[in-house]
């Protein structure tokens, strides 16, 4: 979907001189709200952005909405002399790629997260990696947002340049650090007490983001005052809160569903925590960052990139439950150890501000392979 990161490109572009068209699939736009959509579609009719339904789906063996959002696609493309495409999301990255790749349209392909990483199971690398190293033959600019990617893209795919951005960027003027006042504010609005611990996890509830994992952990724990917030709405809901009900976690592990003020969430909360499995550059974290809190996470791509063990949070290497859970009491007795990490995340954060992340795709969207 087009998010605040394609919303800066949109303007970027716009400065530039060019008419923006968006291609997305509004009718089911995946982790967001329906409503979220809905703005989403308001906010390119004020900024003038003729905006189209394609049915890009998330299921890449859903062959009839790949055939149907090809052939929509395929139609933008004959009544719309594009110089050039910006590609999002693995299956709109292929479809774009068919239906321009050969054509005088420039490709620029953003790959939020390579399904093919170190660790991945073998049928990612046998299905994926095939499937972009074909097409990175027809891509004027790949450009990568985590340092695996970017090296293994100058390695071993083909296209024509390949570039490396912080991510997807955010706001850091609508982030803060908390005083104790507001923390007990927020807190009480959201029917916690000041004594309470709070791991807080924003995410997709998905066998990807693994918060099956952080349940486990929980029942590890194992003690009242340390409670999990799952924030986001996802497949597994249903499923995950089945789970928490068989162990008797309700009292430590709180659904919050989809929220618009995870600023605030983060804010009251104690640690920004990760199970996830698989990770482009997360900007669930890069919040957590940016409200100097320390973070507790798995080892995977693009967690490590954002987390220093030992420096701004922990990285857990194995899907162990006691290695995560002793993590969590150590930060949970240790004031002093929190407020490093605090201190260090904040200055982590910089670098992914929005503004930075702006600079270096104007540099992009200006280079003579565009």
């Amino acid at each position: 979907m087009i998010d605040q990161f394609n919303k800066d490109n949109i303007k970027i572009l716009q400065e530039l001189g060019y008419e923006v068209h968006v291609a997305t699939n509004f009718e089911n736009p995946g982790t967001i709200t329906s409503e979220r959509s809905n703005q989403l579609k308001k906010y390119l009719e004020k900024e003038k952005v003729k905006y189209y339904q394609v049915d890009f789906d998330r299921n890449p063996l859903n062959l009839t909405e790949f055939k149907k959002a090809k052939r929509q696609l395929r139609q933008l493309s004959g009544v719309n002399d594009y110089e050039f495409v910006h590609l999002h999301s693995p299956i709109g990255g292929i479809i774009g790629r068919i239906i321009f790749g050969k054509s005088k349209t420039k490709v620029i392909y953003t790959a939020h997260g390579f399904h093919f990483f170190k660790g991945a199971p073998l049928k990612n690398w046998l299905i994926y990696y095939p499937i972009e190293k074909y097409f990175s033959r027809c891509t004027d600019i790949l450009i990568t947002i985590n340092a695996e990617d970017y090296n293994f893209s100058q390695k071993k795919l083909k296209a024509k340049r390949t570039e490396f951005i912080n991510g997807v960027g955010v706001d850091t003027k609508l982030f803060k650090q908390f005083s104790e006042e507001e923390k007990e504010k927020i807190r009480n609005k959201n029917g916690f007490n000041n004594d309470d611990f709070l791991l807080i996890y924003v995410g997709e509830l998905s066998q990807r983001k693994n918060q099956d994992y952080l349940i486990d952990v929980m029942s590890e724990i194992k003690k009242k005052e340390i409670k999990l917030l799952l924030v986001g709405k996802g497949p597994l809901e249903e499923t995950l809160k089945q789970k928490v009900k068989e162990k008797n976690l309700e009292e430590n592990i709180s659904f919050l569903g989809y929220r618009s003020d995870v600023s605030d969430l983060m804010g009251m909360s104690d640690v920004v925590v990760s199970a996830s499995k698989q990770e482009g550059l997360p900007v669930n974290l890069i919040e957590g960052l940016c409200e100097g809190k320390p973070l507790i996470v798995s080892d995977c791509r693009g967690n490590r990139d954002l987390v220093e063990d030992g420096v701004n949070g922990f990285v857990i290497g194995e899907y162990s439950d006691k290695n995560f859970s002793d993590k969590v009491f150590e930060l949970y007795y240790s004031d002093r150890k929190r407020n490093e990490f605090s201190y260090e995340s904040i200055g982590i954060s910089k670098k992914y501000d929005i503004k930075y992340v702006h600079k270096q795709m104007l540099e992009i969207y200006k280079c003579e392979d565009v």
